[in-house]
């Protein structure tokens, strides 16, 4: 258990995460997530909040077009909270909210400079691709990630 309290995300969430997005990456990141993705897919997403506020988020969606995946598309945990369980309580909140949807794979996808991240989703159950070049277009090489339920 981690001394923060999860919580379905609402539209109102966005501004909040992205005024943390670049600072919590320590590199320029909120490209990656519009508005849109809060006001489509709140349902489907986290917010850990604890006595200092927002310690974490996880943007989420079941997957409208592939039937049995859920997709993790961004996850955020403040510098402060990192090591203390608030990454695995928002995945095993969204695997379990997968499994209610019928789902029985959750995908995910990041950048190969994010090791920190690649060694994450290995503890967490996913395998891992090598590293796609072009993933999203000329110049986007990511890492691709599977997780059965």
């Amino acid at each position: 258990m981690t001394p923060y309290d999860l919580r379905t995300a609402t539209p109102a969430d966005y501004d909040a995460i992205a005024a943390v997005a670049d600072a919590w990456w320590g590199r320029p990141i909120l490209h990656a997530l519009p508005r849109l993705f809060l006001d489509h897919f709140h349902r489907t997403s986290l917010v850990a909040e604890g006595p200092g506020g927002m310690a974490g988020f996880l943007i989420g969606f079941i997957s409208p077009s592939e039937t049995d995946e859920a997709y993790i598309h961004f996850v955020g945990v403040s510098p402060g909270a990192r090591g203390g369980g608030v990454g695995r309580a928002m995945y095993e909140r969204f695997f379990d909210l997968a499994r209610r949807h019928d789902r029985h794979v959750v995908k995910a996808i990041t950048a190969p400079v994010n090791t920190a991240s690649i060694a994450f989703h290995r503890r967490m159950g996913f395998a891992a691709s090598d590293p796609v070049p072009h993933y999203n277009g000329p110049g986007t090489t990511l890492v691709t990630f599977s997780r059965p339920l």
